[in-house]
Protein backbone atom coordinates (compact mmCIF):
# COMPACT_ATOMS: atom_id res chain seq x y z
CA UNK A 1 0.00 0.00 0.00
CA UNK A 2 1.53 3.75 -0.96
CA UNK A 3 2.21 5.90 2.04
CA UNK A 4 -0.15 8.48 2.24
CA UNK A 5 0.80 11.83 1.96
CA UNK A 6 2.06 13.65 5.11
CA UNK A 7 0.57 17.12 3.91
CA UNK A 8 -3.09 17.82 2.73
CA UNK A 9 -3.24 20.07 -0.34
CA UNK A 10 -6.57 21.38 -2.09
CA UNK A 11 -7.89 24.96 -3.08
CA UNK A 12 -10.66 27.12 -1.64
CA UNK A 13 -12.34 30.38 -1.99
CA UNK A 14 -12.81 29.14 -6.09
CA UNK A 15 -9.29 28.84 -6.26
CA UNK A 16 -8.42 31.99 -4.86
CA UNK A 17 -7.08 30.28 -1.27
CA UNK A 18 -4.59 27.40 -1.84
CA UNK A 19 -5.39 25.23 1.74
CA UNK A 20 -2.39 22.97 3.31
CA UNK A 21 -2.92 20.94 6.40
CA UNK A 22 -0.14 19.09 8.12
CA UNK A 23 -1.77 15.41 8.23
CA UNK A 24 0.37 13.51 10.34
CA UNK A 25 -1.39 13.77 13.93
CA UNK A 26 -1.02 14.33 16.95
CA UNK A 27 2.91 15.43 16.07
CA UNK A 28 2.67 16.03 12.84
CA UNK A 29 6.60 16.12 12.51
CA UNK A 30 8.20 18.55 10.23
CA UNK A 31 10.49 15.31 8.80
CA UNK A 32 11.98 15.56 5.08
CA UNK A 33 8.94 13.65 3.38
CA UNK A 34 6.53 16.52 5.38
CA UNK A 35 9.20 19.51 4.20
CA UNK A 36 9.53 18.04 0.44
CA UNK A 37 5.54 17.96 0.38
CA UNK A 38 5.07 21.50 1.24
CA UNK A 39 7.82 22.42 -0.88
CA UNK A 40 5.96 20.72 -3.88
CA UNK A 41 2.94 21.76 -3.16
CA UNK A 42 4.05 25.76 -3.00
CA UNK A 43 6.02 25.15 -6.31
CA UNK A 44 3.17 23.84 -8.00
CA UNK A 45 1.13 26.87 -7.52
CA UNK A 46 3.44 29.97 -7.46
CA UNK A 47 2.03 30.60 -10.96
CA UNK A 48 -1.69 30.37 -10.16
CA UNK A 49 -2.45 33.85 -11.52
CA UNK A 50 -6.04 33.90 -9.57
CA UNK A 51 -4.07 33.08 -6.26
CA UNK A 52 -4.43 35.69 -3.33
CA UNK A 53 -3.22 34.11 -0.48
CA UNK A 54 -2.32 30.63 1.58
CA UNK A 55 -3.48 29.02 4.39
CA UNK A 56 -1.44 26.57 6.34
CA UNK A 57 -2.74 24.69 9.24
CA UNK A 58 -2.97 21.08 10.54
CA UNK A 59 -5.38 18.17 11.78
CA UNK A 60 -5.08 17.13 15.39
CA UNK A 61 -4.74 19.25 18.29
CA UNK A 62 -1.11 20.47 17.78
CA UNK A 63 0.44 22.07 14.97
CA UNK A 64 3.56 20.21 15.20
CA UNK A 65 5.92 19.07 17.79
CA UNK A 66 8.73 20.14 15.43
CA UNK A 67 11.76 18.39 12.95
CA UNK A 68 12.90 14.76 12.93
CA UNK A 69 15.40 14.36 15.55
CA UNK A 70 16.69 11.48 13.85
CA UNK A 71 17.58 13.63 11.00
CA UNK A 72 19.33 16.22 13.57
CA UNK A 73 21.92 13.37 13.85
CA UNK A 74 25.49 14.45 12.65
CA UNK A 75 24.84 12.15 9.40
CA UNK A 76 22.07 12.90 8.36
CA UNK A 77 21.72 16.81 9.63
CA UNK A 78 23.36 18.33 6.20
CA UNK A 79 20.95 17.27 4.27
CA UNK A 80 17.83 18.34 6.68
CA UNK A 81 18.95 21.70 7.01
CA UNK A 82 19.51 22.01 3.37
CA UNK A 83 15.78 21.25 2.32
CA UNK A 84 14.26 22.90 5.48
CA UNK A 85 15.79 25.75 4.74
CA UNK A 86 15.08 25.52 1.00
CA UNK A 87 11.47 25.64 2.48
CA UNK A 88 11.38 28.76 4.59
CA UNK A 89 13.02 30.38 1.69
CA UNK A 90 10.95 29.98 -0.69
CA UNK A 91 7.90 30.32 1.91
CA UNK A 92 9.17 33.86 2.42
CA UNK A 93 9.73 34.37 -0.89
CA UNK A 94 6.00 33.12 -2.35
CA UNK A 95 4.18 35.54 -4.04
CA UNK A 96 1.05 35.99 -2.47
CA UNK A 97 0.81 35.96 1.41
CA UNK A 98 0.30 32.40 3.71
CA UNK A 99 -1.89 32.79 6.62
CA UNK A 100 -1.33 30.11 9.51
CA UNK A 101 -3.23 28.87 11.98
CA UNK A 102 -1.66 27.28 14.95
CA UNK A 103 -3.18 25.51 18.03
CA UNK A 104 -1.18 23.39 20.49
CA UNK A 105 2.33 22.96 20.38
CA UNK A 106 4.30 24.45 17.36
CA UNK A 107 7.21 23.91 17.98
CA UNK A 108 11.12 23.77 17.47
CA UNK A 109 10.85 23.15 13.15
CA UNK A 110 7.09 23.63 13.13
CA UNK A 111 7.95 27.62 14.63
CA UNK A 112 10.75 28.05 12.07
CA UNK A 113 8.01 26.84 9.02
CA UNK A 114 4.87 28.67 10.53
CA UNK A 115 7.54 31.54 11.30
CA UNK A 116 8.42 31.70 7.35
CA UNK A 117 4.37 32.50 6.26
CA UNK A 118 2.94 35.77 7.47
CA UNK A 119 0.73 36.47 9.79
CA UNK A 120 -0.05 33.74 12.83
CA UNK A 121 -3.47 32.98 14.30
CA UNK A 122 -3.38 31.08 17.12
CA UNK A 123 -5.71 29.49 20.13
CA UNK A 124 -4.42 31.62 23.86
CA UNK A 125 -3.37 28.24 24.99
CA UNK A 126 -1.43 27.45 22.23
CA UNK A 127 2.63 26.79 23.11
CA UNK A 128 5.34 28.27 20.90
CA UNK A 129 8.91 27.82 21.20
CA UNK A 130 12.27 26.45 20.11
CA UNK A 131 13.34 24.01 22.48
CA UNK A 132 16.37 22.88 20.67
CA UNK A 133 18.78 24.26 23.55
CA UNK A 134 17.77 21.94 25.43
CA UNK A 135 19.20 19.01 23.16
CA UNK A 136 22.37 20.95 23.07
CA UNK A 137 21.91 22.70 19.51
CA UNK A 138 20.14 25.81 18.25
CA UNK A 139 17.75 26.74 16.49
CA UNK A 140 19.38 27.98 12.97
CA UNK A 141 16.49 29.16 10.73
CA UNK A 142 14.51 30.78 14.09
CA UNK A 143 17.97 32.83 14.73
CA UNK A 144 17.30 34.21 11.21
CA UNK A 145 13.31 35.06 11.45
CA UNK A 146 12.20 35.29 15.48
CA UNK A 147 14.31 38.80 15.55
CA UNK A 148 11.94 39.91 12.38
CA UNK A 149 9.04 38.84 14.15
CA UNK A 150 9.81 40.47 17.62
CA UNK A 151 12.17 42.68 19.46
CA UNK A 152 16.45 41.49 19.92
CA UNK A 153 15.19 41.07 23.66
CA UNK A 154 12.77 38.61 23.07
CA UNK A 155 14.12 36.95 20.60
CA UNK A 156 17.42 35.92 22.40
CA UNK A 157 15.15 34.80 25.52
CA UNK A 158 13.17 32.17 23.32
CA UNK A 159 16.32 31.05 21.29
CA UNK A 160 18.46 30.61 24.33
CA UNK A 161 16.21 29.39 27.56
CA UNK A 162 14.11 26.78 25.32
CA UNK A 163 10.81 27.67 26.83
CA UNK A 164 7.79 28.26 25.45
CA UNK A 165 5.38 31.27 25.22
CA UNK A 166 1.20 30.67 25.25
CA UNK A 167 -0.34 32.55 21.87
CA UNK A 168 -1.46 35.01 24.26
CA UNK A 169 2.10 36.05 25.52
CA UNK A 170 3.23 35.08 21.30
CA UNK A 171 0.60 37.81 20.70
CA UNK A 172 2.05 40.21 23.55
CA UNK A 173 5.71 40.18 21.63
CA UNK A 174 4.28 40.03 18.07
CA UNK A 175 4.86 36.96 17.19
CA UNK A 176 1.43 36.00 16.99
CA UNK A 177 -0.88 38.03 14.49
CA UNK A 178 -4.30 37.23 15.87
CA UNK A 179 -5.72 35.12 19.27
CA UNK A 180 -8.84 32.73 18.67
CA UNK A 181 -10.67 29.93 19.85
CA UNK A 182 -10.82 28.31 16.44
CA UNK A 183 -7.66 29.94 14.83
CA UNK A 184 -8.71 28.12 11.16
CA UNK A 185 -11.49 29.91 11.20
CA UNK A 186 -10.03 33.51 12.22
CA UNK A 187 -7.36 33.25 9.18
CA UNK A 188 -10.17 32.38 6.82
CA UNK A 189 -12.70 35.62 8.43
CA UNK A 190 -9.46 37.62 7.50
CA UNK A 191 -8.89 36.27 3.98
CA UNK A 192 -12.41 36.82 3.23
CA UNK A 193 -12.12 40.31 4.27
CA UNK A 194 -8.77 41.81 3.68
CA UNK A 195 -7.32 39.11 0.82
CA UNK A 196 -9.93 37.67 -1.20
CA UNK A 197 -11.45 41.06 -2.74
CA UNK A 198 -7.72 42.53 -3.85
CA UNK A 199 -6.24 42.27 -6.86
CA UNK A 200 -4.21 39.28 -6.91
CA UNK A 201 -1.61 41.33 -9.29
CA UNK A 202 -1.10 43.87 -6.68
CA UNK A 203 -0.96 41.39 -4.02
CA UNK A 204 2.18 39.89 -5.20
CA UNK A 205 3.78 42.96 -5.93
CA UNK A 206 2.93 44.59 -2.33
CA UNK A 207 4.32 41.12 -1.02
CA UNK A 208 7.47 41.76 -2.92
CA UNK A 209 7.66 45.39 -1.98
CA UNK A 210 8.02 44.51 1.91
CA UNK A 211 10.33 41.29 1.40
CA UNK A 212 12.58 41.51 -0.75
CA UNK A 213 15.27 43.19 1.24
CA UNK A 214 14.44 40.56 3.91
CA UNK A 215 14.83 37.83 1.01
CA UNK A 216 18.04 39.43 0.29
CA UNK A 217 19.53 39.19 3.85
CA UNK A 218 17.61 36.22 4.96
CA UNK A 219 19.24 33.56 2.37
CA UNK A 220 22.82 35.27 3.13
CA UNK A 221 21.91 34.87 7.07
CA UNK A 222 20.79 31.25 6.53
CA UNK A 223 23.99 30.34 4.72
CA UNK A 224 26.04 31.60 7.92
CA UNK A 225 24.06 29.81 10.34
CA UNK A 226 24.14 26.90 8.54
CA UNK A 227 27.63 26.88 8.38
CA UNK A 228 28.10 27.59 12.58
CA UNK A 229 25.35 24.61 13.02
CA UNK A 230 27.66 22.11 10.64
CA UNK A 231 31.28 23.15 10.79
CA UNK A 232 31.15 23.99 14.69
CA UNK A 233 28.45 23.34 16.56
CA UNK A 234 28.27 19.58 14.86
CA UNK A 235 31.41 19.16 16.03
CA UNK A 236 30.78 19.45 19.84
CA UNK A 237 30.41 16.63 22.43
CA UNK A 238 27.49 18.51 24.06
CA UNK A 239 25.66 18.75 20.73
CA UNK A 240 25.63 14.74 19.60
CA UNK A 241 25.61 14.07 23.44
CA UNK A 242 21.86 15.70 23.63
CA UNK A 243 20.26 14.32 20.66
CA UNK A 244 21.61 10.60 21.52
CA UNK A 245 20.39 11.55 25.22
CA UNK A 246 16.64 12.55 23.48
CA UNK A 247 16.60 9.51 21.72
CA UNK A 248 17.58 7.52 24.35
CA UNK A 249 14.97 9.27 26.79
CA UNK A 250 17.76 9.50 28.98
CA UNK A 251 19.26 13.21 30.70
CA UNK A 252 22.29 14.56 28.65
CA UNK A 253 25.34 14.74 29.82
CA UNK A 254 27.22 17.47 29.05
CA UNK A 255 30.92 18.35 29.03
CA UNK A 256 31.05 21.74 27.74
CA UNK A 257 32.75 20.82 25.01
Amino acid sequence: MAETSPLKVWLDRDGALLRLRLARPKANICDAAMIAALQAALDAHRGHAALRGVLLDAEGSHFSFGASVEEHLAERCAGMLASLHALILTMVEFPKPILVAVRGQCLGGGLEIAMGGGPIFATPDAQLGQPEMKLGVFAPAASCLLPWRVNQSAAEDLLWSGRSVSGTQAQAIGLVHALADDPEAAALAFFDEHLAPKSAAALACAVAAVRAPRVRELRERLAEVERLYLDTLMKTHDANEGLAAFLARRQPHWEHR
